[in-house]
């Protein structure tokens, strides 16, 4: 049975971490809201995955660099697809609202 949920509600209280929440997956894909409020990557940390990504900033603003230099500022609508193992991290994020992110591995 289908439930009518919204990207906005249903938060967490305690945003001392980053809120990832898994919406739905496959054996090809994954699909995941993340809500950070503030947060940035530790220092001299790097992700790298092993899909490509495509995230789009709903709500909020947030800085994102790769390894190589490249740096983006995404404001609500701004999309990337970072090809698996890009190096990436998350510069900083909103201090004045949450930040929206959806984020699809495939």
């Amino acid at each position: 049975m289908s439930q009518l949920k919204n990207i906005y509600q249903n938060l967490p209280d305690d945003f001392s971490k980053e809120f990832f929440e898994e919406l739905l997956s496959t054996k090809d894909f994954k699909v995941e809201r993340i809500v950070s409020n503030g947060h940035a990557s530790p220092p001299e940390f790097w992700f790298d995955q092993d899909k490509d990504e495509f995230v789009i900033l709903l709500k909020g603003r947030a800085g994102l660099s790769y390894d190589d230099g490249q740096k983006f500022t995404l404001k609500p609508g701004d999309y990337l697809i970072i090809p698996a193992h890009q190096k990436h991290r998350v510069e900083w994020t909103d201090k004045n609202q949450k930040t929206f992110w959806l984020a699809l591995h495939f």
